[in-house]
């Protein structure tokens, strides 16, 4: 039997005798145009595409066209990520960090937690217009993002959850190329199995026992099996759960897309006051701004911006 493998696709999950539902991310080209673009430090294209998988898994879960972002500020050699991911399926990055303390770590195995060091993560749900934002911060202290997800949702939301991310680089004679993937499952009991559940205190062995489960299978995942070419992502959620049975759903695209424009850069240059818009000229009299995320260049005239926005102290 011939299997299609693809990348750049997350795929929905739902173990239902463990009352546990999930998603497996796989990022290949996408990943790989985001980190190229800015030819990133080996640690840091791997931290960058652990973000990456962990903000996909979390972003395609909207159910709604809004931008789900994750960014960090920390006082680590890379000082911070932030990643777009624009539902259903548009995706963008880029990390700041100091070369400099990068290259002290050496070159051998280095930690996540080494690179970001200490501070915090935030996780925000945009759905224009008129909506309310959500933002969702939790401390990043000498653990990685995988820690940091479980803590939020077990702080946050209070739903026991389990993340898996890994990070490949595929060396070749031409160059490097990436790919990330990721799992992530969490303990959300239907309603039958919630209320029989609650006949008991919230901590019955009942429970504990489902989610206990479904947490050693999970931990057996290695690295090596979210980041390979070879195998899809069905195949590896048959080994974890088939004995209980694994149910998949439509698979979602990705693709790396950035969301800037001449139009959106004039209305943000355009909330600068006259004296800071003055200071933008350059020397040959144009205005430039670079994207942070995708590198493209635009100049403009002062002429072209237009007069500057009125901001409301209401």
């Amino acid at each position: 039997m011939n299997e299609t493998i693809r990348d750049d696709v997350v795929r929905p999950f739902a173990v239902e005798p463990l009352a546990v539902r999930g998603r497996i991310v796989r990022l290949g080209a996408s990943l790989d145009a985001i980190l190229a673009r800015h030819d990133y430090p080996q640690p840091v294209a791997r931290v960058l595409g652990e973000a990456a998988a962990l903000a996909v898994l979390l972003g395609s879960s909207l159910k709604f066209h809004g931008q789900f972002q994750l960014q960090t500020k920390t006082d680590g050699p890379v000082e911070m990520i932030v990643v777009d991911f624009n539902a259903p399926d548009c995706l963008r990055a880029y990390a700041r960090f100091d070369k400099g303390r990068v290259a002290a770590l050496g070159s051998g195995p280095i930690a996540t937690s080494d690179l970001v060091g200490k501070g915090m993560l935030a996780m925000t749900i945009d759905q224009g217009g008129d909506m309310n934002r959500y933002q969702g911060i939790v401390a990043l202290d000498s653990e990685g993002f995988e820690q940091a997800a479980q803590a939020y949702f077990d702080q946050s939301e209070q739903i026991p959850t389990r993340v898996r991310l890994a990070v490949a680089e595929e060396i070749s004679t031409e160059r490097s190329s990436y790919r990330a993937g990721g799992v992530m499952i969490q303990f959300l009991p239907s309603s039958s199995e919630k209320l029989r559940l609650e006949e008991k205190p919230p901590e019955t062995e009942a429970s504990s026992d489902l989610w206990d489960e479904a947490l050693a299978l999970t931990n057996t995942v290695e690295d090596h099996e979210l980041v390979d070419p070879g195998l899809s992502s069905e195949r590896l959620l048959y080994r974890l759960f088939h004995e209980r049975g694994v149910r998949v759903f439509e698979e979602q695209s990705v693709r790396e897309s950035c969301s800037c424009s001449r139009e959106r850069v004039v209305a943000m240059i355009r909330r600068f006051s006259k004296d800071d818009r003055d200071a933008m000229v350059g020397d040959d009299g144009k205005i430039g701004v670079t994207c942070e995320f995708c590198s493209r260049h635009y100049d403009f005239s002062p002429g072209d911006i237009g007069p500057a926005e009125e901001i409301s102290d209401s």
